[in-house]
């Protein structure tokens, strides 16, 4: 790990294969969005052979980001998988979107690696690490994943590493943590006139030697006099950090006693350290001076992964069923073991059909094995559950947009299978002998809701298996066929996440939609007691209709329905003709009498009525019943009904306020806070729906994106009488 090594030969095209789960690392790169991800993982794979040249994000030359959308957005927005080798250990970087819209393809990464690397733009300052990052670090805690840092734009003006370090030390690690500290030190060059300040090199504290790339040749020397005492101070902190974390009580012992520690020992406890996710060192990367034939850093970084990170073999599988509920089954990470994949994501190829990226738990997969498909949980979003057999076809190992085909997947590996026409992300691949279940991972409820419509007839007739299509590749999507406003909503994470949706939608599937104004379903009810009287009299040659009802409506508590008594004596209408009266009564009722929404809960009692020995009927007693309640509704007066949510917002101290007035503004009423975590808040609070369609995309305005929230439906409350005439008004002009 400290030792340099020169770069892995290229792979020539062919696909990079593991024969053993301890040859392979699982490495997800994570942090906000600009923050050089993508651009490292395009030195990382220079730096270890895996190309020729590096590309450029700006350029639409990089490996992660290969997707049309991605190319004219300039970010990333799916997840991508780079192997590349480095020493003989085969290395999977997974590249994230760093976008919160995208947080479902993160989800997926996360699952599939067995370590973290955050990447932390020095540039961003302290935002860098609030917020969705530090969220995210104690997520990473919380479930023991090893993590390091890697801060990036260290040659933009006013980047301080020293700053930047102690400000991860200091949001991450709680301030007195003394496990997030460097393993190098930058070497900067002479500041330019815009305030710039290249990198030329780099410190490493334990070897403690400078390796200069100012020439653009490694050049080995020792540390200037001016620079030792910084140095020996950082270097000793590191030591103490090292030797405390990895609970080493021999070494520890030795270093107090004044021993010199060799390196080769205080290596082997850092990687320990690191391995039992203890202790985050801090690393960077630096674009490379002229000449250099790789980025500052690079070198380092994949010592890291190989010699720090934990192999597969090191990294538990989530809890396993099998497909009938039964007790939890522990899988270890073994080729010759039971079959336990999962796919972390899906795709379409124009060629192929659906592609499913999996992550090889236990087990090995090859081409042409009968596998069972088996999901996953996720049908209240408008997706399918499967449980079934399938055959898979090829098995390719991804490299930016080629598939290079593989003999086969070991537990451990991350590879392609296409032909799965069944399988979703999230989904479990197992033998057809013995069905299992990996328990799915917690996914992102989306929460801004986009109406659609199909452009077109030949549009709407392709609809709906684009939908299907899109939901498969994104369980981050949520499908509704809202019953109630009958509108086809698609609820996304934000407008980002909506538009690529759409894009999807328009040039994968083919099907151009339109996006309409989003309807929340209201409500009608009566505002007091009142009777009214139908009557349906038409005379027209022949049998005519006639049909006279008189009843009395009632308001009744929320909940109770449309309840109708009968209360007719002495047969003035007919048994026959009452339950035709109930029926108009309740399809009126349906239609709605002030706004075209339904009413709800009330008592309609029939007390009277008349009818005609030959042209009384069911429909005209049914017309007689529709025409009752709307009299009753007109001396009575109608409430419109909004529908109100229960609301969790979970948002750092530092946004309570604001989060608290913008809550107030929007109707709705705070019912506590209380501590949530460390340096967080939980407010709850009752919001009326009308309010909330853009909230996903507001609160995310209010908090810098350090806010999140869930709602659910409680009931439905009286409009504000100003905003009950502005709804009606708009009714009429509607039609």
């Amino acid at each position: 790990m400290v030792e340099k090594a020169s770069a892995s030969a290229g792979t020539n095209g062919k696909a990079v294969a593991a024969q053993r789960p301890e040859d392979i690392r699982n490495v997800v790169l994570v942090g906000h969005s600009g923050s050089g991800k993508t651009t490292l993982v395009e030195a990382l794979a220079l730096t270890a052979g895996a190309v020729n040249r590096a590309g450029r994000v700006e350029d639409g030359t990089s490996l992660s980001d290969y997707d049309e959308i991605e190319h004219r957005q300039h970010r990333s927005v799916q997840l991508s998988v780079v192997p590349m080798v480095w020493q003989g250990i085969k290395i999977n970087l997974l590249d994230t979107p760093g976008y919160a819209d995208f947080v479902g393809e993160l989800r997926a990464g996360l699952r599939a690696a067995d370590a973290a690397l955050f990447v932390i733009s020095a540039a961003e300052g302290a935002e860098a690490v609030s917020g969705a990052t530090r969220a995210l670090w104690e997520e990473c805690a919380a479930v023991g994943m090893p993590r390091a840092i890697v801060i990036t734009h260290l040659d933009t003006a006013r980047a301080e590493f020293d700053e930047m370090t102690e400000t991860c030390r200091q949001v991450l690690g709680g301030g007195s943590s003394e496990n997030i500290l460097p393993l190098h030190l930058p070497v900067y060059g002479p500041k330019s006139p815009d305030g710039h300040r290249p990198v030329t090199g780099l410190v490493e504290l334990l070897p403690h030697c400078v390796a200069d790339y100012s020439s653009g040749e490694e050049v080995q020397c020792e540390p200037s006099a001016d620079q030792l005492p910084l140095l020996e101070e950082a270097r000793n902190r590191l030591i103490e950090g090292i030797i405390a974390e990895s609970e080493d009580e021999t070494l520890m012992e030795r270093y107090l006693g004044g021993e010199e520690i060799e390196l080769a020992a205080l290596v082997e406890d850092l990687e320990r350290a690191v391995a039992q996710g203890s202790f985050h060192p801090v690393l960077f990367g630096a674009p490379a001076p002229e000449g250099a034939k790789q980025g500052l850093g690079t070198i380092e970084l994949l010592e890291l992964i190989t010699g720090g990170f934990p192999t597969p073999s090191e990294h538990a599988v989530s809890a396993v069923t099998t497909s009938d509920g039964a007790a939890p089954t522990t899988l270890r990470c073994d080729p010759d073991g039971a079959l336990a994949a999962e796919v972390i994501r899906t795709a379409s190829d124009p060629y192929v059909g659906r592609v499913s990226l999996v992550r090889v738990f236990s087990g090995t997969l090859r081409p042409d094995d009968t596998v069972h498909v088996c999901g996953h949980g996720l049908e209240d979003r408008g997706h399918e559950s499967h449980d079934v057999d399938e055959r898979i076809g090829a098995i390719t190992a991804p490299f930016g947009k080629q598939q290079r085909p593989l003999g086969q997947a070991i537990a451990g590996d991350i590879a392609y299978v296409t032909k799965l026409s069944h399988a979703e992300t999230g989904d479990t691949l197992s033998g057809t002998a013995a069905p299992l279940l990996i328990e799915p991972w917690q996914m992102p409820d989306p929460l801004l809701p986009i109406a659609i419509q199909a452009r077109s007839k030949a549009d709407d007739d392709k609809l709906s298996s684009g939908l299907a299509r899109l939901a498969a590749e994104d369980p981050a999507i949520r499908l509704e066929q809202n019953p109630d406003t009958h509108q086809i909503v698609l609820w996304c994470l934000g407008e980002a996440h909506r538009d690529v949706a759409l894009e999807r939608l328009r040039t994968r599937f083919g099907v151009q939609v339109d996006v309409t104004d989003h309807k929340v379903a209201l409500r009608e009810t009566f505002a007091g007691k009142a009777t009214g009287k139908g009557r349906h009299v038409k005379q027209s040659g022949g049998h005519g209709q006639y049909a006279v009802c008189e009843i009395e409506v009632e308001p009744l508590p929320g909940g109770s329905g449309i309840e109708f008594v009968d209360r007719v004596v002495g047969g003035v209408v007919p048994r026959q003709f009452i339950p035709s009266v109930e029926k108009g009564v309740r399809a009126q009722a349906l239609r709605g009498v002030a706004a075209g929404y339904p009413l709800v809960d009330l008592r309609v009692t029939l007390f009277d009525g008349k009818a005609h020995s030959v042209d009384s009927s069911d429909s005209a007693f049914q017309t007689a019943g529709a025409l009752a309640l709307r009299e009753a509704a007109a001396a009575a007066g109608i409430d419109l009904l909004e529908p109100i949510a229960d609301v969790w917002v979970v948002v750092t101290d530092d946004y309570v306020g604001p989060v608290l007035s913008d809550l107030s503004g929007r109707r709705g009423r705070v019912l506590g806070t209380e501590p949530h975590g460390t340096g967080r808040t939980r407010i709850h609070a009752e919001v009326p729906e009308l309010e909330l369609t853009r909230y996903a995309i507001d609160l995310r305005s209010i908090s810098h994106g350090a806010g999140d929230f869930t709602r659910s439906y409680v009931r439905h409350e009286p409009m504000p009488n100003a905003l009950a005439g502005t709804v009606r008004e708009q009714a009429k002009k509607s039609g």
